[in-house]
């Protein structure tokens, strides 16, 4: 049976494709979330799909006890990498079933899409449901999504790229179908005859609506909505994100 695609396409080509996202600007994201979840001084706080931990280790920086959590052991072992010194904790594991036990975290984060991956609606659910467990009460969440209607707006078929000192052409092929977006990409290496390598990324395109309704249905209550990490308003038409953040009811 073949492996859902976030099971094989978060590995060393992500890194290749993705490496334009920068530790400075994840540094200054991790500033602004941190003024927005208002954290006590040396909050434990959990990320949720940390990938190569840009921003559990920006967070780390500030003083607070961070987790880095995710599905990929390739990510990992470079966030470890990145971590010489071991501020952050990093673990391997689904964020449907996160590793931890109740209610051990004053915030957690998940940043960049890094949900909406899944086709049967309640395991989308039960990220919700996992966020609300490990949360203490009245602990912070934030959620960092795409905006459906900015994406449709912006969509780009198609776009080509070369990485000249990787050595290596990106091709990304992108349609939205059946409320999901999907994003086929091909990595060639320019200078070998190896056959492309190729990868799918598929997110659906959940509304405010589902998250209101679906973060009350879980125990979480939504307080502010932002539409940028410039800190504007969310606006449907208009913003490129869909950041939400808010509280654990218990």
């Amino acid at each position: 049976m073949m492996k859902p695609w976030y099971e094989q396409s978060f590995g060393s080509d992500y890194m290749l494709v993705y490496k334009h996202r920068d530790w400075d600007t994840a540094n200054k994201e991790a500033r602004k979330m941190l003024t927005w979840l208002n954290l006590p001084e040396g909050a434990q706080v959990l990320d949720i799909g940390c990938g190569m931990g840009r921003h559990a280790l920006a967070l780390a920086s500030f003083g607070y006890a961070v987790t880095g959590i995710d599905l990929s052991p390739i990510l990992l072992e470079e966030a470890r990498m990145h971590d010489r010194a071991g501020v952050v904790r990093w673990e391997q594991g689904d964020m449907r079933e996160l590793p931890f036990e109740a209610g051990c975290y004053d915030a957690t984060v998940n940043l960049f899409t890094s949900f909406g991956y899944f086709s049967i609606e309640e395991d989308n659910l039960n990220v919700l449901r996992q966020i609300e467990r490990v949360l203490r009460k009245d602990g912070s969440f934030l959620i960092d999504f795409l905006n459906p209607s900015y994406v449709e707006k912006t969509f780009i078929p198609r776009s080509d790229r070369e990485d000249e000192e990787a050595g290596i052409h990106i091709q990304e092929v992108r349609s939205i179908t059946n409320g999901w977006v999907q994003k086929e990409i091909t990595v060639t290496d320019l200078h070998s005859k190896d056959n492309p390598r190729q990868y799918l990324e598929r997110v659906r395109l959940l509304s405010l609506d589902w998250f209101k309704h679906n973060l009350a249905g879980a125990g979480l209550s939504l307080e502010q909505l932002y539409g940028n990490y410039d800190g504007s308003a969310y606006d449907e038409q208009r913003s490129p994100r869909l950041i939400m953040t808010g509280k654990a009811k218990k």
